[in-house]
């Protein structure tokens, strides 16, 4: 547990200051073909300062966090504040005043299991499939799990504990067959610990049991024909697609370095069809994958409308942003480590439902693809991406096909969410995602299926 009674430190701070103590704890254990190739656990803690001064922000980091340590470091950090200050520049007092308390420690309520009884769970999760499906060439299952605790204090008065924790169990599976390896895999899990997520094996097995039937298929799956077709991006897919080419471009930093999205706001950019919102820790009534009420700023998260109904709204914003824009921050500065300033980040990203069904998306194409699953990609300013898709299915004369092999999608984002003439009526999040800018950090990413026109990959 890390500290938690801050107060004491900021009294009589002349400049605005922003005190955080951190503990990440990250297990990570792997199992290929029931041998342990990977069981470690880390654990990084420390205490950072931010100060600003004459318009500059300076910032420091230690890992102890007793008394004397926590004093150097806001010192250490008022320093580099006034040693970077300009005079012509805007000062602190011109934020915007948040002191918000909040206490969210969304840590598991139940008996904390043994690492004998994590690995006991592994091991039985293995031997199902290793019994079940004796075709496979290889097997991986894994953990992946992480907290985030963090305690901070403002010179505003802004208080705040976090506990945010994510465990998942992922699922590899391989067949080889005429020389070929075939590949497909899936995962459970996602906000809370690994009590709340795996308290049996249920979600587990019904997820390998889904796993292995969409391998079963992509065995004897075609190669797509290339070329710009009509497709259905399911969940997973739109999600990243809203993540990576659409939210990166929104972010206001990204927007003050050059970002399409700067040159859009309130025009149409998308289908009428499209509202897109990263949300910060509540989705149509539901808690999201990554609960945000307070930023690392100490900034009071709210939710950003990015679209609405294909007219870009608005940007995701820090304080320094918020106060170029002349808006108010939106409780998007965030940090992975204790040792990391925060950024402007995505919390909760996702396209809204529709109306459609996805029987009903599917049986309007004649000649298309339903794309189920993605892989690494990569996205830029322009919101020009690639992507890679493990898991799809042709689409002949309105029923789907034939499973097909890896392959690629690429666009603009913009581009294509105009094309969008279906969104379906339902949602689901991914609660693995981690994003990279800079610094990883936990993100969720969610929303319908859709259907658009979309350029793809061939042999």
């Amino acid at each position: 547990m890390i500290s938690r009674n801050l107060s004491d430190y900021l009294k009589g701070c002349t400049n605005y200051t922003e005190l955080r103590t951190q503990r990440n704890f990250n297990q990570s254990i792997a199992m290929l073909n029931g041998n342990i190739v990977r069981n470690s656990k880390d654990e990084k803690s420390g205490v950072s300062a931010r100060v600003r001064c004459n318009g500059s922000w300076g910032f420091a980091s230690a890992t102890n966090m007793d008394e004397e340590t926590i004093k150097a470091v806001i010192e250490s950090a008022n320093n580099n504040a006034k040693l970077l200050g300009s005079e012509i520049s805007k000062n602190s007092e011109d934020f915007s005043v948040f002191e918000d308390s909040v206490k969210r420690d969304l840590s598991t309520k139940k008996t904390r299991a043994t690492q004998s009884e994590v690995m006991g769970f592994l091991k039985e999760v293995d031997e199902y499939i290793q019994k079940k499906y004796t075709d496979l060439s290889s097997r991986t299952v894994g953990l992946s799990s992480l907290d985030m605790e963090k305690n901070l204090i403002t010179s505003q008065g802004a208080t705040a504990y976090t506990f945010t924790p994510r465990s998942l169990i992922y699922i590899v599976m391989n067949i080889e067959k005429d020389g070929e390896v075939t590949e497909v895999s899936g995962i459970v899990g996602g906000f809370g610990q690994f009590e709340d997520n795996f308290e049996s094996t249920e979600k587990v097995f019904a997820k390998i049991e889904e796993t292995y039937n969409h391998l079963k298929k992509k065995c004897d799956g075609v190669f797509a024909e290339a070329g710009l077709k009509d497709c259905i991006l399911d969940a997973d897919l739109a999600g990243i697609l809203a993540h990576e080419a659409i939210g990166h471009t929104t972010e206001a930093d990204l927007v003050l370095g050059g970002s399409v999205a700067g040159d859009y706001l309130n025009e149409k950019v998308a289908s009428e069809l499209i509202t897109l919102v990263d949300y910060a820790n509540t989705a149509l009534g539901k808690q999201c994958p990554v609960p945000i009420y307070i930023d690392d700023e100490g900034v009071t998260a709210k939710d950003v409308t990015i679209i609405e109904n294909g007219i870009l709204k608005g940007f995701m914003h820090n304080r320094d942003s918020a106060n170029h824009f002349g808006v108010e921050a939106t409780g998007n500065g965030r940090a992975y480590q204790f040792n990391d300033e925060p950024l402007i980040r995505m919390r909760n990203t996702a396209i809204l439902p529709g109306k459609s069904k996805l029987e009903d998306m599917i049986a309007s194409i004649e000649d298309g693809y339903y794309l189920i699953k993605p892989s690494n990609g990569q996205a830029d300013s322009t919101s020009e991406f690639m992507f890679g898709v493990t898991l799809g299915y042709e689409i002949k004369n309105g029923k789907l096909g034939r499973a097909i092999k890896d392959t690629t999608i690429a666009g603009v984002a913009f581009d294509v969410l105009k094309t969008i003439t279906m969104v379906s009526d339902d949602m689901s999040w991914s609660a693995a995602g981690m994003c990279g800018k800079k610094q990883p950090i936990p993100v969720g990413m969610g929303g319908p299926a859709i259907k658009c026109k979309i350029n793809i990959g061939g042999r």
